[in-house]
């Protein structure tokens, strides 16, 4: 899928983030040692959150339950096209931002004056 390109793209200039090869296949993204996610060629997006987050996305509807492991704080969300890469994005930029704040790494907000 040539969308998946622009989700490499966008995780991949995240700071700290490294993109390594998946071990199903695939490319996975990591926060340190820590995997914020996975995209699978075939347009499948893993992504691992706190339960409770979890069973939040899947209440909204926002990401199914990970097939493999369908009963631990792993999401699946399945890329379909072009429509679905914001979406795609913005799951990954919240597992993203778990591991982000726990460093320390986020930047303090800019004054606005």
């Amino acid at each position: 899928m040539k969308c998946l390109s622009r989700l490499e793209d966008e995780v991949s200039r995240w700071p700290s983030v490294s993109v390594h090869p998946h071990r199903f296949g695939g490319k996975e993204f990591r926060f340190g040692k820590a995997e914020i996610g996975h995209i699978h060629k075939d347009g499948t997006v893993d992504i691992p959150f706190p339960r409770a987050v979890r069973d939040r996305l899947l209440e909204k509807g926002q990401a199914e339950k990970h097939r493999s492991v369908p009963n631990s704080g792993w999401t699946t969300f399945k890329i379909r096209g072009e429509e679905d890469i914001e979406h795609a994005i913005e799951l990954m930029r919240i597992s993203y931002l778990r591991y982000a704040a726990r460093s320390g790494s986020l930047a303090p907000p800019r004054d606005q004056k």
